[in-house]
């Protein structure tokens, strides 16, 4: 595989130790880095979100099942859209009314479904997922918000089925896009945003600004950054998806450096047979 000029730009990034993925729906286009496992912190959300899926796919829940606060459902959950405080059980606002980011928000849906499924979140994790993917070296040790840990190579799996899904692929497509269309709320990081877009369990780009993705992302990426310095975008209308692991917390450093990588690697592989 040919050295890739947009992932060199790691190279400089002020981080001990970085990996990158790109994928295309045929495989990997281009990566840099160890396959060291590191944790995905909030980039937990769309695998969590994935095994709901595929719950719902297999009839153990609906997305209309109640769950969270009173009204709130499955639906709303995924969405950030139940109400729900980012790290407690207080009742920040009526479902359906406000895009209010929510750790607690996913423990309460992982504990709903694995209830339904009686048995462990993450055991449902490894039937429904990571095994069906081959991804075994991704582990969920916690939270479903934010707790697992795997290397690069696994995400970019993740990656590359959202870009091409296989499992539940109806509700995965319908996972992509707008969920409860024009609430607005604070994305983590950037302020906030109006409309605050997301999916289930995926963040939307759309057209906010500041945005962790690049300026030349489409409006239909898709996809979650998290505190650890992780991010996994799904872009279909350039047929790519870009994986990236950092041992280092996201902050000002990965403000102008994320954008701009994924600006190269769009421009190196956009589209590519």
């Amino acid at each position: 595989m040919a050295e890739s000029q947009a992932l060199a730009l790691v190279n400089s990034w002020p981080v001990d130790t970085v990996a990158v993925t790109v994928v295309n729906k045929a495989g990997v286009l281009a990566r840099t880095g160890p396959e060291t496992a590191l944790p995905w912190a909030s980039v937990t959300k769309p695998l969590t979100a994935l095994t709901v899926l595929a719950a719902v796919d297999d009839g153990l829940v609906s997305l209309d099942d109640p769950a969270g606060p009173p009204g709130s459902t499955v639906r709303h959950l995924l969405a950030h859209a139940s109400g729900l405080n980012m790290s407690d059980d207080q009742v920040m606002g009526k479902p359906g009314q406000r895009r209010i980011y929510s750790n607690r928000g996913f423990e309460v849906l992982a504990d709903h479904v694995a209830d339904r499924a009686e048995g462990s979140f993450a055991d449902l994790m490894i039937d429904l997922v990571l095994d069906q993917l081959d991804m075994p070296d991704t582990v969920l040790e916690g939270s479903a918000a934010s707790k697992v840990t795997g290397p690069v190579g696994d995400l970019a799996t993740l990656a590359r089925e959202l870009l091409n899904p296989t499992i539940a692929p109806a509700l995965t497509r319908e996972a992509s896009q707008v969920a409860f269309p024009g609430l607005s709320g604070v994305l983590p990081g950037y302020g906030r945003q109006d409309p605050n877009d997301w999916g289930l369990g995926f963040e939307v780009r759309a057209d906010k600004s500041p945005h962790w993705t690049g300026a030349n992302n489409s409006p239909a990426t898709f996809g979650h950054f998290g505190q650890t310095g992780t991010f996994l975008w799904v872009d279909p209308v350039a047929g790519l998806a870009c994986a990236c692991l950092t041992d280092r917390a996201f902050g000002d450093w990965a403000i102008p450096l994320w954008p701009a990588l994924s600006d190269a690697v769009l421009a190196e592989f956009a589209q590519r047979p």
